[in-house]
């Protein structure tokens, strides 16, 4: 499940929506079942995501679950920026720790992420009561975040640094700079602006 990348993919559902604000595919109930339907081969072990229906429960459960992710994307990202969409609005990492955990907690033996303010994160086991769909969703999907950031890929964990581009992404290979190609020519098309201004 953590080659799919369900942590980044939570993330991200806060994006650019192409005219120049921001957009979130969990909005409303609806949009959270599509993008659950859409990641049924990665849930497959925990839900069937093909039958399941969000409910206001199951929305503010992950809609919490992603506020603490991007806060805790935000402080692995560091000494850089975090998102635009939501750097004025971050949780305290503290805070986004204890949510995660809690997230994490809602379906037995599920590991705990502990984050000291100066060392790296560390995967303790928790053993909570019993679980709904709602509890199974929201626990893998932060046990996917608690395995994203105390593993590898929380060191190449970038926020696009694209002009409007509100994503992380995980760094590939050494010269990637952008999330994805697009941002990377919105991004030469605004320092060519930026120039020809400077010019003239």
């Amino acid at each position: 499940m953590s080659d799919e990348r369900l942590a980044l993919a939570l993330a991200v559902t806060i994006r650019h929506d192409g005219h120049g604000g921001v957009a979130d595919d969990l909005a409303a109930p609806e949009g959270l079942t599509a993008w659950v339907r859409e990641l049924a081969e990665p849930l497959r072990d925990v839900l069937d995501a093909r039958a399941f229906t969000a409910d206001g429960e199951a929305l503010g459960a992950v809609r919490d679950l992603r506020a603490a992710v991007r806060a805790l994307f935000a402080r692995a990202v560091r000494p850089g920026p975090p998102s635009s969409a939501d750097a004025h609005r971050l949780l305290p990492g503290d805070l986004a720790v204890e949510r995660l955990n809690a997230a994490v907690a809602r379906v037995p033996g599920t590991p705990r992420l502990e984050w000291p303010e100066d060392g790296a994160p560390v995967v303790r086991a928790a053993r909570p009561a019993g679980f709904t769909d709602t509890d199974r969703l929201v626990a893998a999907l932060a046990r996917d975040a608690i395995g994203f950031l105390a593993g590898p890929d929380r060191e190449r964990l970038r926020a696009c640094p694209a002009p409007r581009c509100v994503r992380y992404f995980v760094k590939d290979h050494p010269r990637q700079e952008w999330c994805k190609p697009s941002c990377g020519n919105r991004a030469r098309v605004a320092r060519h602006h930026r120039r020809h201004r400077a010019e003239s």
